[in-house]
């Protein structure tokens, strides 16, 4: 998505782990209320969080994903934002 990294995932890793971007508030909460959301792995601990997918509910895990990309799409130029909002 114009460059940037809302998620980062391997896909064959055992149990399946992804970072996601997070507001560096709600990053330390979550790590805190759940064992399976610690610090991005090799990214920035403040924005980043590493998610074990299994470990959570997955309506969780799809709102986890959904902030990533929204704070993501939200640092882009309006541009792009425009852009990315057409079909």
């Amino acid at each position: 998505m114009a460059g940037k990294l809302f998620a980062l995932s391997a896909l064959d890793s055992e149990p399946l782990k992804v970072n996601l971007k997070c507001d560096p508030e709600e990053a330390v909460r979550l790590r805190e209320e759940h064992p399976a959301i610690a610090p991005g792995y090799h990214m920035n601990k403040r924005h980043w969080n590493t998610v074990t997918v299994g470990e959570l509910p997955d309506r969780m895990v799809r709102e986890l994903v959904e902030d990533s990309y929204d704070l993501v799409v939200a640092g882009l130029p309006k541009a792009v934002r425009l852009r990315l909002d057409r079909p």
